[in-house]
């Protein structure tokens, strides 16, 4: 029993040693290579430090039926509210599937200068495109693949149209992919109907099931498709062409940041090709490396501390961070969806403080018609936080941790999918200059009552004034509490932020 297992184990070593000996996996010369080790060589630059807010249209063709995420997958399941509303809107999956979605997305109305003119008034510092979601489809003059938006659908390069508006107004560029799971995450577009409802084709195949449809739905397969070690599949072939579409991404658009929607893919595949990433860009840079790679620590792929910037979705972390990170949230459904309740400004607000507070950052997503407009509440968000970020953002860009978060009554919940916390005037958190001679403390609300802030009770304090207004404050140091008398009126909404002098 042992020499049989022996064997296996051999067996399988030798073919994944084949397997990897046998793919094309070219990596730009540089400091890193695919070695685990030297990957934790890594040290995030300074701009992504500075920067601490970034807007990302995570928006391509799922966008089209206005259902929400996972469109392209879910239709294709049976009971699903997607599967209801592609059968009541779009037609049976059997003849009617994704691929007919795909032409409908025109973005006849997308304006990127305009769109990106509003996300810097609003205070981002860098700006993330979707480059591949798990739907398959590239949006940008993709070499490997033929389902791409320059071919069909709005017929334009839009990563590379993105990127133009981002350098016009100064921002730090990104790419997001999300390709790594599509490869089992399409599995239900190769199934049928199995139980009768009004509109059901029992026992026909989905279009996924042709043959001739394979490059977009992928080749029949077995592999398991859940979240966790199966959420990238094993097919070695399909590791090949993940490397080669998001290689081809990196070098057409040369990102400051990429994002990977997981763990690490494909152990040693996805290791070459963050390396070569970083090796690219530290070419471009003269030798530094300006790059960040972020990437999620859930189970999914390989996550390697030190090797890039972890990536916490929807969701925040419970205390002041060693190494930097990020947040990726959505003020709505991360695709437009019909109905979807969004984020008001204050909760982003107050979400973007505690994060800064922590040593993160905020990379939001604000949902865009499939035509490429504003829907009304991102528009008035976009406006909303303009007002805020003008009389504020000294408090949140260029700012470091102080030696605590913050202090108030409400407690964060740690961890991805956890974003739900609702602040009051009574929450303050801390961030400071990056020479740490100026304090801020930023209150999540507007006070009607005197301002209390017990942590700064034993501080040398020399001045305190607030953002927006050149009034006098009035303040005094109390036996255990720095204690500020409020304004009328407050000079912001959402949430006030003092700015405090501390003696040297």
């Amino acid at each position: 029993m042992k020499y049989k297992l022996a064997l296996t184990i051999t067996a399988l070593t030798t073919h994944f040693a084949f397997t990897l000996a046998a793919m094309d996996l070219p990596i730009a010369s540089g400091s890193f290579t695919a070695a685990r080790d030297s990957l934790t060589n890594y040290s995030c630059p300074e701009w992504f430090r500075d920067a601490k807010f970034g807007i990302w249209a995570h928006w391509g063709p799922q966008a089209v039926p206005r259902a929400g995420d996972w469109y392209a997958r879910n239709m294709y399941l049976q009971g699903s509210p997607q599967y209801e509303s592609h059968l009541k809107n779009y037609g049976h999956p059997s003849t009617n599937g994704y691929k007919d979605i795909i032409p409908l997305w025109k973005a006849e109305k997308w304006d990127p200068d305009a769109l990106m003119s509003l996300y810097v008034k609003a205070g981002a510092k860098y700006f993330v495109s979707m480059g591949v979601h798990h739907d398959n489809f590239d949006l940008w003059n993709s070499k490997f693949h033929s389902w791409n938006a320059v071919k069909m659908g709005p017929h334009r390069d839009i990563v590379g149209d993105w990127k133009k508006a981002a350098q016009k107004y100064g921002m730090r560029f990104g790419v997001s992919e999300h390709l790594g799971p599509s490869f089992g995450w399409y599995a239900p577009s190769h199934g049928y109907d199995q139980f009768w409802e009004p509109g059901a084709r029992l026992g026909i195949p989905y279009d996924g099931a042709d043959p001739k449809y394979a490059e977009l739905y992928h080749p029949a397969n077995n592999e398991p498709f859940r979240w966790g070690p199966s959420w990238y599949a094993t097919n070695s072939a399909w590791h090949q062409e993940w490397f080669n579409r998001i290689k081809d991404l990196v070098d057409q658009y040369q990102p400051d940041l990429l994002y990977t929607d997981g763990g690490i893919p494909f152990g040693e595949v996805g290791r070459s090709l963050l390396a070569h990433f970083y090796n690219a860009n530290e070419a471009a840079h003269g030798g530094k490396l300006e790059a960040v790679y972020t990437f999620k620590d859930l189970g999914t792929g390989e996550f390697i501390p030190h090797a890039g910037v972890e990536d916490v979705e929807r969701g925040v972390m419970k205390d002041i961070q060693p190494l930097p990170w990020q947040t990726c949230t959505s003020i709505g459904d991360w695709f437009y969806s019909d109905g979807f309740k969004y984020k008001t400004t204050a909760e982003v607000v107050h979400m973007l403080a505690d994060i800064v507070s922590k040593n993160g950052n905020m990379l939001l997503n604000v949902v865009l018609y499939a035509d490429g407009s504003l829907p009304p509440e991102p528009r008035q968000f976009l406006d909303e936080m303009t007002d805020w970020m003008a009389v504020n953002g000294e408090a949140i860009h260029d700012t470091r941790p102080w030696k605590i978060f913050g202090e108030g009554p409400t407690v964060t919940t740690a961890g991805s999918f956890k974003e739900d916390t609702s602040y009051t005037s009574e929450d303050i958190r801390f961030t400071q200059s990056k020479d740490g001679r100026t304090l801020y403390a930023i209150i999540l609300g507007v006070p009607t009552e005197p301002v209390r802030i017990k942590t700064l009770a034993s501080e040398k304090i020399a001045n305190v004034a607030l953002l927006g207004s050149d009034k006098r404050m009035d303040w005094k140091l109390e036996a255990d509490t720095l204690v500020i008398q409020p304004v009328v009126p407050w000079p912001s909404k959402f949430a006030v932020a003092f700015k405090i002098t501390l003696k040297q």
